[in-house]
């Protein structure tokens, strides 16, 4: 027989790893469903000097290996964590008595709860050197990486034009010499008052009708080659922030549940429009994307988890 959960949590990362942790210091059958791909986005990110308890600073694979080791040393006997990923799920299934059903490309799993925590991926330019100088120089977080030394009183560059974009260039401006701000078309998309900031910032450059071809340097960044309407060149610069979005990651949803006009799903304190599935994380924050803000949902949606079991 397909053993039930109480809880299982899809997804690892902050809000996936400490939503393990109250589920399973509750005494909840919990599963975590890591993914093949365990940790989210911080364990490509390298110095994370924000988050609370580390003075000096920690190294974001090792703040997601120090949350993956606290839940395997909490497990019990009623509870595990699997590197599967999920691919597809059926919630209120009728045949298993409106029990979740969740589907990995291993396994079929029940659970009277469900907590989804898969993140957002940030979207990336599809440049030459990409890759090679990501979180080298390139980064998709200035809130996150940009107070870092090596950005400091260093020419800087945002590319995208939506509030977004506004908000990273007017943060960085507080740190660099300069922030250069590439704009694709002739006008931003921000709003009136996030461009009327921007362009009364003095530290602040922007450049329109600008695309980023790609960047250089040794073993960081040092340059960026960039095309204008009539002209090629390359700038100086020491870090280059994506300001182009998020792609968050429910694919494997397929329209079980409601989602906003860019894919993150709608949620009211963590609940969804399913009673019992619970989602946490950047997979339905756009706002403020942050690793400790994705634990704090994570712990509120394992709290709301354990309140609907009763």
């Amino acid at each position: 027989m397909t053993t039930t959960y109480d809880v299982i949590i899809i997804g690892s990362g902050p809000a996936g790893y400490t939503s393990g942790i109250y589920s399973i210091r509750a005494g909840l059958k919990t599963l975590i469903l890591e993914g093949v791909s365990f940790g989210g986005q911080l364990m490509n990110t390298t110095d994370i000097e924000n988050f609370p308890g580390f003075s000096k600073g920690i190294n974001g694979f090792d703040l997601m290996m120090n949350m993956k080791s606290q839940c395997h040393e909490l497990l019990t006997d009623i509870s595990c964590m699997k590197e599967e990923d999920v691919i597809n799920v059926e919630f209120n299934c009728v045949e298993q008595n409106n029990l979740h059903k969740v589907i990995t490309n291993e396994e079929k799993y029940l659970s009277k709860t469900v907590i989804i925590a898969t993140g957002a991926t940030a979207n990336k330019l599809s440049i030459p050197n990409g890759e090679k100088f990501w979180n080298k120089g390139i980064s998709a977080c200035a809130v996150c990486d940009g107070a870092l030394p090596c950005f400091k009183n260093k020419p800087l560059m945002v590319v995208g034009g939506g509030d977004t974009a506004c908000e990273e260039a007017l943060f960085l401006s507080r740190f660099g010499s300069i922030v250069y701000m590439l704009i694709r078309g002739e006008k931003m998309r921000a709003s009136f008052t996030m461009r009327k900031k921007v362009e009364e910032n003095e530290k602040i450059k922007i450049l329109y009708s600008t695309r980023l071809l790609d960047v250089n340097g040794d073993k960081v960044v040092t340059t960026a080659l960039i095309q204008t309407l009539d002209n090629i060149y390359n700038i100086d610069v020491s870090g280059v922030f994506y300001a182009i979005g998020h792609t968050p990651n429910t694919k494997f949803l397929r329209g079980a549940l409601d989602l906003d006009e860019n894919g993150y799903i709608l949620t009211s304190n963590t609940k969804t429009k399913i009673p019992g599935v619970f989602a946490c994380g950047d997979v339905q924050d756009k706002i403020y994307r942050q690793a400790i803000t994705a634990a704090g949902t994570g712990c509120m949606a394992a709290l709301e988890a354990e309140k609907y079991i009763g």
